[in-house]
């Protein structure tokens, strides 16, 4: 009996020290889970500034008043942006294949540190060769400077009570303080908005509201058409080679009509191109069918299926439980089998990825455009302000194209979200059409006359500076 009891007391230990030890397992899991996660964030967020600084701000500065340089740098860092993401994934993905994920993680970790110090060295030697960049906006120089101590000094001096009043400082509590970042978020919302370039920012935010791009949905849905990798690896690249002769063409056209004009020709032809995905829904192949609900399988997910029936406990009921169970399945089998035909024509996926591909074209030079608008349009001291602005609002569009699939996964609701895609592209573009109206007039569709650059709207943050 005491021996019974002893093993019975080890076992015991032993179970609740598993269990503490899974337990354990299980916490350090999720913490590492909510590191790497945490990490992640904050390195996009620094990416994102980082990229705000760089072609959104020292590119203006190095150009100078140059607007065709400016034009060219501007292409020029797309196409390098376009080549990297072209030739990365293939490394990574040769290095992967040849050896492991293991192997792969070491490689992409040593890549990041080695370019983050010849990234480095690089901007400290464009910072070295551009004094301008050392000059903070709005500061003045040393003879301004001189002028202003010599004003102060020849005022009278302020009468003994005045001068020996103590000054009472504003305290502000601890509500202003944390309320401080939502005062600034709303600051540089109403200056943006206060913006010549407000319509020209929004109708480029109104393209990120899309599925036609190379995503993860995309591809999805590829996959479910019967593409496979080699196929759709092969569009990325067609894709990626498109975007680079847009910013090839950006240049060109800018030099022929002008920067306005070539966001409204670059917005027809990424719109003209689009109206083959449009076709491409009603095409032979296309899984399009209104008839299926697209909210059928989040309400299946959220709701739940039915419960089980009850079983019979009799062997005879057991027995024609299980033979009627048989029939029922293979009848359904048989019936899904007739209900679910094989793709029969290719025609809709080649019209989809055809009118994707074009369409990168004018995309790629209609973001340049609006990109050069923004930096040559916008004064330097706000100009970091309003490009986050900018971002936030992509990134919003982008957000809410993701919920739109959550609502409608289903393949045969692809159709539909086309269609609404393809919806909010052109709105965007009736925004740069309003825009560029508004800016040149009838002389918009005169494609050789010189253009008049877009006079800025003064926020009031420069209004209250300039009578201060």
């Amino acid at each position: 009996f005491d021996s019974l009891c002893a093993s019975s007391v080890n076992v015991s230990v032993c179970v609740k020290g598993q269990t503490l030890i899974n337990s354990f397992c299980f916490v350090f899991q999720t913490t590492c889970y909510i590191l790497v996660i945490t990490i992640a964030n904050i390195a996009n967020l620094a990416s994102t500034a980082m990229s705000i600084t760089i072609q959104r701000d020292w590119v203006v500065v190095v150009a100078g008043q140059d607007s065709s340089k400016l034009a060219d740098m501007n292409a020029t860092v797309r196409i390098i942006d376009q080549l990297t993401n072209i030739l990365a994934p293939m490394l990574v993905g040769q290095v992967m294949a040849f050896g492991s994920h293991f192997i792969g993680c070491g490689f992409i970790s040593g890549w990041n540190l080695v370019s983050m110090c010849v990234e480095y060295a690089l901007l400290w030697k464009v910072y070295q060769k551009t004094p301008a960049l050392a000059t903070k906006a709005g500061q003045k120089n040393p003879q301004q400077q001189e002028l202003k101590d010599l004003k102060e000094s020849s005022q009278p001096l302020m009468t003994e009570s005045a001068a020996n009043r103590p000054e009472s400082p504003r305290k502000r509590g601890c509500c202003y303080q944390v309320t401080e970042p939502l005062r600034t978020l709303k600051a540089g919302w109403i200056s943006y908005y206060n913006q010549n370039i407000f319509f020209a920012g929004m109708s480029l935010a109104f393209l990120y509201m899309t599925v036609l791009g190379f995503d993860c949905i995309t591809t999805g849905y590829a996959y479910t058409q019967g593409l496979n990798g080699s196929v759709l690896s092969l569009l990325m690249g067609a894709s990626a080679i498109s975007g680079i002769c847009g910013t090839v063409a950006f240049t060109w056209i800018r030099k022929k009509c002008g920067l306005i004009r070539t966001g409204f020709i670059s917005g027809v032809a990424q719109l003209s191109c689009l109206m083959l995905c449009v076709v491409s829904v009603f095409s032979p192949g296309s899984p399009f069918d209104l008839t299926v609900s697209p909210f059928e399988d989040l309400y299946t997910h959220l709701v739940g299926e039915k419960a089980l029936p009850e079983a019979d406990h009799s062997l005879t009921g057991l027995v024609s439980g299980v033979n009627a169970t048989a029939t029922t399945t293979a009848a359904s089998m048989t019936t899904s089998a007739e209900e679910l035909p094989p793709l029969q024509s290719y025609l809709s996926v080649s019209l989809l990825f055809a009118g994707v591909i074009a369409a990168r074209m004018g995309l790629w030079s209609f973001d340049l455009t609006v990109t050069q608008l923004i930096q040559e349009n916008v004064m330097e001291s706000e100009r970091g302000v309003i490009n986050g602005v900018q971002n936030s609002m992509n990134y919003l569009l982008d957000l809410l194209h993701f919920i739109m699939v959550i609502l409608a996964p289903n393949p045969e609701a692809f159709g539909l979200l086309v269609i609404i895609s393809v919806s909010f592209v052109a709105m965007g573009h009736m925004m740069y059409f309003r825009f560029a109206f508004k800016s040149l007039g009838s002389r918009l569709f005169l494609c050789c006359s010189p253009e008049q650059k877009v006079e800025n709207v003064e926020s009031p943050s420069s209004i209250t500076a300039a009578t201060v």
